[in-house]
């Protein structure tokens, strides 16, 4: 009997101090192991977007939550241009044209404390309309120089989106092909033909096998030696007397007249 009266005094005993804790608890004193509070280095801090779906060139609203003091609040994103904050926790921007998908749009700034804040929200961009695709590059044609005489070495650069380039004319004795720099870019060094003449001759440029333009290059075959073969000893004339003045010579006596 004394055995159970002492259990029933421990029991008794048990619930009067978990009624005392759990008076303590409702009173507003939370044990450490329940304390909810946030880390004070924290700055919590969200971004809210008028809507998760737009169009290229819709207008959007946001608006952010972040602690009072926090400073140099923005919001960027690559689906975003003109974005306007507005002087409450706020703004407007307008759908930049990109590719269909999800993009991020990050809210940064400085915390009360100095700490970093930042946020994230996405916008899905969806356009029915298919993206546009990029206009091709002209292909153009450069020469170092616009003349030149044989022997003369002529740098040739053409731009262009095509695989291949190269430049064809009768300056150069034929085609010249030139290499590229894997951006678009194709170089070459031209040399005058040898058997050139003076005058004017047209240079066609080539991007992926089709002619796309003609420049003009002149020419000056002048300097180079002449193609002149030298009299045999038979063809050779002797006149008679001074070949500079066509005066015969002092004690000349010509032999018809002596005999006349």
């Amino acid at each position: 009997m004394r055995k159970a009266l002492t259990i029933s005094a421990i029991a008794l005993a048990s619930s009067m101090a978990l009624g005392g804790a759990t008076t303590a608890f409702a009173a507003g004193t939370p044990t450490p192991s329940s304390s909810s509070s946030p880390s004070p280095h924290a700055a919590a801090a969200s971004l809210k977007l008028s809507t998760s779906t737009a169009e290229p060139g819709d207008s959007i609203t946001f608006s952010m939550d972040v602690p009072d003091g926090s400073t140099n609040l923005s919001v960027s994103s690559k689906a975003l241009g003109d974005v306007k904050m507005t002087d409450g926790r706020g703004g407007t921007a307008k759908v930049n044209k990109v590719d269909n998908g999800t993009y991020d749009v990050s809210l940064t700034g400085t915390g009360p404390d100095g700490k970093r804040i930042q946020a994230t929200a996405q916008l899905t961009v969806k356009s029915d309309k298919p993206s546009p695709k990029p206009t091709p590059q002209a292909s153009s044609v450069n020469l170092s120089t616009d003349h030149g005489r044989p022997g003369d070495k002529v740098v040739v650069t053409i731009k262009t989106s095509e695989k291949n380039a190269f430049v064809k004319s009768d300056a150069f004795g034929g085609q010249v092909n030139l290499k590229s720099d894997g951006k678009g870019t194709f170089t070459g060094t031209a040399i005058v033909s040898k058997d050139v003449k003076t005058g004017y001759y047209g240079v066609q440029a080539f991007a992926g096998g089709k002619q796309f333009d003609t420049v003009k290059f002149s020419t000056e075959a002048t300097g180079t030696k002449p193609d002149v073969k030298p009299l045999k000893p038979s063809e050779h004339k002797t006149p008679k007397g001074s070949v500079n003045t066509g005066q015969a010579p002092v004690g000349y006596v010509d032999s018809e007249t002596s005999n006349g």
